[in-house]
């Protein structure tokens, strides 16, 4: 009974969401306009402009950068503080390029529902029938779904330091095949970036492309998200926000290199990190999932597949996760109070997010380099929440 109930809230739900998600398919470009355009107070902006700057002032980072779209239309778009402080001094401009971290995990997820929807990989399909590596066929793995590392459910551990012990492709995919599992796979939530490895791995293996290559040709090029890039080359690093000073590994600050060290073992390249955006590319992304896989007349995905990515996966095990996203959670979301219960998105460690709320048409960016020059700044936490309460509150007409 309770099972069935789900599932009529979930059509339910998905109906409404449906119904909410009120852009066209072949929907226009993003376009700059006033809030009052669509349903927002210029006043109530400034709310969410304090927000930010105190956390510059405050030392939750060194610079910001937001971008709010509401029913397609950009209404803030601003930058605040610092791009670098060390070993010298840079402003944080509009444009800034910010190591995404985490939120590369959706570009990630996308590619693999791509390939789902081409007809070469279903969710549950054993991860064995695409890693050629024995230690996917041994009982403690054999197991693992496609859909069980989406939805980091997978039972692996949710992080080792290979980068200390070795690098490339072939390594890690042999040190995570040999990993001890810390739970049957569905059983338990364990947020992984060795799962979100392995999704990059597979998509390699059956598109037969770079998972670069492939982000670059099918979803990239098409939305015209052009300052959106693994390894950003020597002509953009005036305008890459700076992250850690890594003393203990690299022995340098950290600027146009990925931040996070496995990632860098993989040559910048990886499943769980690696890319770098721009607030406009994210804005981009978050409005073609509100089109349900379109944006400016270019289909990226189907309307199916962004509905079943955003719906919950994870009913029984004390979280909500979708398909590569994270949910909005019922309590200390890092979204707020006030944004609809259905909005999506992702956090990277660096600082940055993005999260994308149907019921309210909205788009929020928020950029952020924390961890320069060290990781232990923590108040973003408390700035990511106030940040889109203050979003929401700007909006006085649904």
């Amino acid at each position: 009974m309770q099972r069935h109930v789900r599932l009529c809230l979930t059509v339910l739900a998905l109906s409404v969401l449906v119904a909410l998600f009120a852009t066209q398919v072949g929907a226009q470009p993003l376009r700059d306009g006033l809030p009052e355009e669509v349903g927002m107070s210029s006043e109530r902006l400034e709310n969410v402009f304090r927000v930010v700057e105190q956390g510059v002032v405050q030392g939750a980072y060194p610079g910001a950068e937001i971008l709010v779209v509401r029913k397609g239309v950009v209404v803030a778009h601003k930058a605040f503080g610092h791009a670098q402080r060390i070993p010298i001094t840079r402003p944080l401009e509009e444009g800034t390029l910010f190591d995404l971290a985490s939120v590369s995990k959706l570009f990630t997820a996308t590619a693999v529902m791509m390939l789902v929807e081409r007809g070469y990989i279903r969710l549950d399909d054993p991860i064995s029938l695409f890693l050629r590596h024995p230690g996917f066929s041994q009982p403690d793995k054999a197991n693992i779904r496609v859909r069980h590392l989406l939805t980091h459910t997978s039972g692996l551990p949710s992080w080792l330091p290979i980068f200390r012990e070795g690098s490339g492709r072939e390594f890690y995919l042999d040190r995570i095949a040999r990993a001890t599992m810390q739970a049957e796979p569905g059983t338990t939530y364990i947020y992984s970036d060795l799962g979100a490895i392995l999704l990059g791995f597979i998509v390699e293996e059956v598109s037969g492309q770079s998972l670069d290559e492939f982000l670059r040709e099918n979803l990239f090029e098409p939305l015209g998200m052009t300052n959106t890039m693994y390894n950003p080359g020597p002509e953009w690093l005036d305008r890459v926000a700076a992250t850690e000073v890594d003393a203990t590994w690299r022995g340098r600050v950290i600027v146009g290199e990925v931040h996070d060290e496995n990632a860098a073992g993989l040559g910048g390249v990886a499943g769980h990190a690696g890319l770098f955006s721009t607030a406009r590319d994210l804005a981009i992304f978050g409005q073609m999932l509100l089109n349900l896989g379109s944006y400016n007349g270019v289909h990226v995905l189907s309307p199916n597949t962004v509905l079943l990515m955003i719906q919950n996966h994870t009913f029984g095990i004390g979280v909500r996760r979708g398909l590569g996203f994270d949910l909005k959670s019922s309590t200390f979301s890092s979204v707020g109070d006030l944004m609809g219960g259905g909005t999506f998105g992702h956090l990277g460690f660096t600082g940055t997010s993005i999260w994308i709320d149907p019921s309210n048409q909205l788009v929020t960016i928020l950029l952020t380099n924390r961890v320069h020059p060290t990781r232990d700044a923590t108040g973003i936490t408390r700035v990511r929440p106030t940040f889109h309460n203050a979003v929401a509150g700007t909006i006085i007409e649904l």
